[in-house]
């Protein structure tokens, strides 16, 4: 007959669990510190950015037309 061996939860006690002792890999510290610095750069030299050339009659033609169902709603 085996003896009952009282479990953490029954005791009080804390177990460490997995994550006690990890540590970050290199790349879940530099992917987002990358994409802040590339986000950064872009709100700092987003004043420099020229106007595009309008396309043609399309796009406009196409906006109008987006308007004109969505004020009929």
């Amino acid at each position: 007959m085996s003896a009952h061996i009282p479990s953490a939860v029954a005791t009080g006690r804390r177990v460490p669990g997995p994550a006690a002792g990890s540590r970050l890999p290199w790349w879940a510290v530099v992917l987002p510190a990358s994409a802040f610095a590339a986000l950064l750069m872009l709100l700092a030299c987003g004043g420099e950015a020229a106007a595009a050339e309008p396309a043609g009659p399309l796009p406009q033609l196409l906006l109008t037309q987006i308007r004109i169902v969505l004020s009929g709603l």
